[in-house]
């Protein structure tokens, strides 16, 4: 029981970064990100090759880092000349595209077998339940990190000017900000977020294939941001955790419903997260913690 709580703690914590990234993005500069299980797969793909070349495991997250931003880069500069709902369309499509190309180009990814024997660092110093603990400390100690930075950016005036563009771009253009750096940006540091959680994901694992990356992820993410509270650092991180715990709590339900088939109870979760996302919207729209906006210092 333990070690399952220690899984699901760190698969929280990694949901903990993701949703960080998303609202970022989607709570700090109003940009829709349909694609971040995309970034999330760069990222995880990019450390085990990495590491799978004899790199060690620090320089794997660093790649993963600079690969997602990089792709965060050229996917907003891609569509400068677009508007921001096609963006959300743009990232859905590159989200498929990354892993239909794992799925098929065996050279580089081996295809549908994933990658094994990702490096797990300290695992053999440690021994498993060694491991698994050094890891969710180390995952919670990095989503700190992340989120005391974020929520300094999100008090500065940095911060301050996102929101404002959030609100009203035109409006934020004529007082003289630059619209289009700020998105871009904004954009590429959730990118490398996304990525350093996909490596932190492919190490603890320490296997990964296509199947480990499915779009419905992304509806995960969207879901906890939702739930804790856009716009809100703290809220995505608890969304995060709330959402990963119900989806494990789901895990016990064929002890209520024995009569269900497992594909039937497969298709009744995934019918449960859809109706919860509907109810927070309904009922909690400003989600568990809602934003705080903190007035500019007056002059």
């Amino acid at each position: 029981m333990l070690a399952y709580l220690i899984f699901a703690l760190t698969i929280g914590g990694i949901y903990a970064l993701l949703a960080l990234s998303l609202n970022l993005i989607w709570g700090g500069i109003g940009l829709v990100n349909l694609g971040l299980v995309g970034f999330f797969a760069l990222g995880a793909y990019a450390s085990a090759l990495l590491t799978g070349a004899g790199l060690p495991v620090l320089f794997g997250w660093g790649g993963a880092i600079v690969v997602g931003a990089i792709a965060g880069l050229v996917v907003t500069l891609a569509t400068t000349r677009l508007r921001d709902d096609y963006l959300a369309i743009v990232t859905l499509g590159l989200a498929e595209v990354i892993r239909l190309v794992a799925l098929n180009e065996r050279w580089l990814t081996n295809g549908s077998d994933g990658i094994s024997g990702i490096q797990a660092p300290m695992k053999s110093a440690l021994g498993n339940q060694g491991f698994n603990l050094f890891y969710l400390a180390l995952v919670s100690v990095i989503v700190l990190v992340v989120w005391l930075a974020l929520r300094r950016l999100d008090r500065s005036p940095y911060g301050r000017a996102m929101k404002a563009i959030r609100e009203d771009q035109e409006l934020a253009g004529f007082a003289g900000k630059n619209v289009l750096g700020f998105k871009v940006q904004a954009f590429a540091v959730s990118a490398a977020l996304a990525g350093l959680a996909g490596a932190l994901y492919a190490h603890f694992q320490s296997y990964i294939s296509p199947d480990h990356f499915q779009p419905l992820i992304t509806i995960y993410i969207f879901l906890a941001v939702a739930a804790g509270g856009v716009g809100r650092p703290a809220g995505g991180v608890l969304g995060a955790y709330v959402v990963v715990f119900f989806l494990e709590l789901t895990r016990f339900l064929p002890d209520l419903v024995p009569w269900l088939a497992p594909a039937q109870f497969a298709a009744c979760r995934e019918i449960l997260v859809g109706l919860s996302l509907i109810l927070v919207l309904r009922f909690r729209p400003q989600g568990l913690l809602p934003e705080q906006i903190v007035p500019a210092p007056k002059s």
